[in-house]
């Protein structure tokens, strides 16, 4: 699915429709230091192996796209809902 690079949409902040900039969502690296990881390596470690059951095969053929949308007036960042497509492309 080909989308265009800007998009007129509602800008929360400046309340009002403006000029957004669009690009596509990426998640960070996880910390292997955080609270969650640590249990979780604390719940694997000696007998009794993995805490939840692991995937053997995938049931979806598409993961959901998340778009970052930025306001070129006043710099703030919403994100959109996600779009389960198989590729999507910022077109200029």
């Amino acid at each position: 699915m080909k989308v265009p690079k800007e998009r007129r949409r509602y800008c929360p902040r400046c309340k009002k429709h403006t000029i957004h900039t669009l690009s596509l969502y990426k998640r960070g690296k996880e910390r292997r230091s955080s609270l969650g990881a640590r249990r979780h390596e604390e719940d694997r470690k000696g007998y009794g192996g993995q805490k939840f059951p692991e995937l053997k095969r995938t049931a979806k053929t598409t993961k959901k796209q998340t778009l970052k949308l930025k306001c070129k007036e006043c710099n703030r960042q919403t994100m959109t809902s996600g779009l389960r497509i198989r590729k999507l492309e910022i077109v200029a």
